[in-house]
């Protein structure tokens, strides 16, 4: 990864008001957090911290320690779409453009379901599953998060 892509990736959290960024390949680990602690803006006199070898982070052991009670999923039959991807989530391929779908729409494992802009490239992002829409989850033009859930598909 050079400087470029680093700086793309800069530009798309601050866009997006994104505070901690991570990405692992092969044999190398890069991680970005904007301001202190991972709050405020980005400055541009700044470490970014680049390291090769993958990082071990220590739990805060001074941080109370809560309890977490498990939720039981409320078995619906339904199925998450997820984001790939960090970016910015679109409906169609363009503000003039009918959605790729709508509640109540039939998708296959070929069916463009959004549009994930990610460092200026356009993803299409399919459903990869044969089912029916019942819910969209994000709303057009907000950014979405690495495995957050998109959509919701009832299999068929």
């Amino acid at each position: 990864m050079d400087l470029k892509d680093i700086k793309a990736i800069i530009d798309l959290m601050k866009k997006n008001s994104i505070t901690e960024f991570e990405l692992e390949q092969q044999d190398s680990k890069l991680r970005l957090k904007r301001g202190l602690n991972g709050g405020g803006a980005i400055q541009s006199d700044e470490l970014v911290q680049y390291t090769p070898a993958i990082q071990t982070i220590a739990p805060n052991l001074s941080a109370p320690q809560v309890p977490i009670t498990p939720v039981a999923p409320v078995a619906t039959g339904e199925i998450d779409l997820k984001s790939p991807m960090i970016g910015t989530f679109y409906r169609s391929s363009s503000p003039e453009s009918g959605s790729y779908v709508e509640v109540g729409s039939e998708v296959n494992g070929e069916t463009v379901v959004c549009i994930i802009e990610a460092m200026k490239v356009m993803n299409e992002i399919k459903a990869e599953i044969k089912g029916v829409v019942t819910q969209i989850l994000v709303e057009n033009g907000k950014p979405v998060e690495f495995g957050q859930p998109l959509f919701k598909v009832r299999p068929i």
